[in-house]
């Protein structure tokens, strides 16, 4: 059977829902001022800013841990995290080819940062914490120069770097109680280390900003203040602001042609501040914009947020947001300037991207993301234009063909586990691990039902029958209950008690009549949800994670974490055949295609593989994701996939139409 990506076609993958705002100054914008590029697990993005369109640079074999572009934008250079012992790659990108230009090799466990010099001559590159060196790299001969331990034994580690803007061999590093100018002896292969003079001042830098004069260098701290550094003398010229630092550190800085300063600080608050006394002109917290709001409801889109309740529905609040902001999580990470500075882009650690100008200063949402897990995936009956996720504290419903965010339902702190949407389209069922189940409807994201106390160990699984009536639940104490939903209130039918660990998927036959569930016991059972006795039940050595029921209801297929899919017959539960479904790690998500003929898996791996049902073999593989794969679903017009990951990326895939025309 053919395993190995390069072995068979692969799906092509149309779009990634999702930014690292993790990394700081991860956010970039091409010279071109038409792209931004970004991170997302091990791929680089590169996003044109007229038309949305995505290129993905794939290479790294782990999470990419920062990003730098050279000025002259022929250039992207990422560096990447690896585990200890192992070495870090640096991969040079050629922007024009999309391809890799070099790969360099020399740091241990993680890249720290990465900085071009001004004529693209050299690369300098900073390693971690476990490995604490600066090196030089020729880019044209694709070698390291020399290297140098980036700090000296009485300092702290070293956390960013960045070279001037007029002399290849100058530039900057700065951390932990450690400020330092580097000049680059290139006869003698050397780097050589100044000191910059702070006095008594101690502070750990987190970001540094070299004006295009080269004449100082500012540096943002954890503290909440700037130090503005002479560059010819070494010395401190002053540090500020004196009296309201920034609150939760400085994360990132930009100067303008003005000579003023933006400053991103880790509250979430990005401000403009005067070049020389640092006082703050003006500032703004990360915010939806109105005019991102008035498009949204001119397209009959709402946001939702959902105020927590322990008791009683009637103390979920639903705010409507018309004209007015509301302020988001997630402290500032990148500011990244087009152009002369007119526009500029944020990026937050809550996995959200900001448009600005200089002028109004008011921020527009482009883009945003789960940042944390996506935990499933679902599809309205009968129509692919739609689709929900979920994962810590909300659920999104997204439109398919622009990856835009329509809907967001939040419920602070704690995490939906599974959801599902009506037959008929007017209610979103959703399982918490708080126990409860949660009911919402798809318009606005109003609670319309919440069941307390639905599951002692939190709500692992939910499916819904066809007829609307019922919502089948599985939870992490091995229950699974049967309820009865009305308009404003439910009762609970039955409550069947044979598996001994968590529920993790149920699926409901067509006829409302019997429902399999997949439990991390080993076991999946067969139920008969008019008798609610067991019909079959299947045994494996395994943790089932997924199971459905083929179109024709006659066979399941099952997977795991023993990387097996399995085939089992419904009328007695016996084994029809085993494939191996992955060679490395658990299959997390698993869905039939509308005709039966395929099937889609995957897992840890992080490959989307696309099976053919009858002859066991995959047809396609899909190479894109940087985490987990935690579940998939075809789309009901058989146009898409979409999968989701541990990463906190959506994925959407063309389905290959080959297969459609069969």
């Amino acid at each position: 059977m053919a395993e190995d990506a390069q072995e068979v076609p692969q799906i092509a993958l149309e779009a990634v829902i999702g930014f690292n705002g993790h990394v700081f100054s991860g956010l970039k914008v091409h010279p071109d001022k038409e792209h931004i590029i970004y991170p997302l697990g091990c791929t680089v993005i590169i996003k044109s800013l007229r038309s949305g369109k995505q290129t993905f640079l794939h290479g790294h074999t782990n999470n990419v841990s920062c990003i730098s572009v050279s000025k002259s934008g022929r250039y992207i250079a990422s560096g990447q995290v690896t585990f200890m012992g192992f070495k870090a790659d640096i991969i040079i990108w050629d922007y024009e080819k999309k391809e890799i230009y070099a790969r360099l090799v020399l740091h241990k466990a993680r890249v720290e940062d990465l900085s071009f010099s001004p004529n693209d001559k050299y690369l300098v590159s900073l390693g971690g914490q476990d490995d604490g060196s600066i090196v030089v790299w020729n880019i044209e001969s694709k070698e390291a120069i020399c290297g140098s331990p980036a700090s000296a034994q009485s300092a702290g580690h070293c956390l960013t770097i960045e070279y001037t803007n007029l002399n290849d061999e100058i530039f900057v590093s700065a951390g932990n109680g450690t400020l330092r100018v580097w000049e680059l002896d290139l006869a003698n292969r050397k780097i050589r280390p100044t000191e910059c003079q702070t006095g008594q001042l101690k502070r750990i830098a987190k970001c540094l900003e070299i004006p295009n004069d080269d004449n100082y260098f500012y540096c943002g701290t954890t503290s909440g203040d700037i130090l503005k550094v002479n560059l010819k003398t070494m010395l401190l010229n002053s540090c500020g602001p004196v009296k309201q630092k920034f609150s939760k550190g400085v994360n990132t800085l930009k100067v303008l042609k003005t000579g003023d300063l933006l400053v991103g600080s880790g509250d979430g608050m990005l401000s403009l501040c005067s070049g020389g006394n640092f006082k703050t002109i003006k500032c703004v917290t990360t915010f939806v914009s109105s005019s991102f709001l008035c498009s949204l409801i001119s397209s009959f889109v709402i946001y939702s947020f959902i105020l927590p309740s322990s008791h009683s529905t009637t103390n979920y609040g639903l705010l409507i947001i018309c004209n007015r902001s509301v302020q988001l999580e997630g402290g500032v990470t990148s500011v990244t300037l087009r152009g002369d500075g007119q526009q500029f882009y944020v990026g937050t650690e809550a996995a959200q991207i900001y448009s600005l100008g200089y002028i109004d200063f008011k921020p527009e949402l482009i883009a945003t993301n789960h940042n944390s897990a996506v935990k499933d995936v679902a599809f309205p009956f009968g129509t692919s234009e739609l689709f929900a996720t979920c994962s810590q504290n909300d659920i999104r419903v997204w439109h398919t063909e622009s990856s835009k965010e329509l809907l967001r339902i939040m419920v602070p702190n704690i995490t939906c586990n599974a959801l599902g949407f009506m037959q008929d389209g007017r209610s979103i069922f959703s399982a918490w691990n708080d126990g409860k189940i949660r009911v919402f409807t798809p318009e606005s994201g109003k609670l319309k039902l919440i069941i307390h106390n639905a599951h002692s160990m939190g709500v692992t699984a939910i499916a819904a029958t066809n007829d609307c009536k019922r919502i089948v639940s599985g939870g992490g104490e091995g229950q699974v209950r049967v309820w009865e939903i009305f308009k404003d209130s439910y009762r609970l039918i039955e409550i069947m008690k044979e598996h001994k660990a968590t529920v993790n998927c149920i699926k409901i036959k067509s006829n409302d009549k019997e429902c399999v569930t997949a439990s991390s016991d080993g076991a999946c059972i067969i139920w008969d949800l008019v008798r609610f006795v067991r019909n079959q039940m299947v045994l494996s050595n395994t943790l089932f994670n997924v199971v459905c029921y083929h179109p024709e209801e006659f066979q399941i297929i099952t997977s795991g974490t023993d990387r097996k899919i399995g085939y089992w017959e419904v009328y007695d539960g016996s084994a029809i055949r085993e494939l191996e479904g992955s060679l490395s790690g658990a299959i997390n998500g698993m869905h039939i295609s509308e005709d039966g003929k395929y099937f889609v898996t995957g897992g840890d791996d992080k490959l989307l593989k696309l099976w053919h049902y009858s002859d066991g073999e995959v047809t396609h593989v899909g190479v894109g994701h940087s985490g987990s794969i935690t579940n998939v679903r075809i789309c009901p017009n058989s146009r898409c996939i979409v999968s989701t990951s541990a990463d906190g990326a959506i994925l959407r895939w063309r389905y290959p139409q080959t297969l459609n025309h069969e």
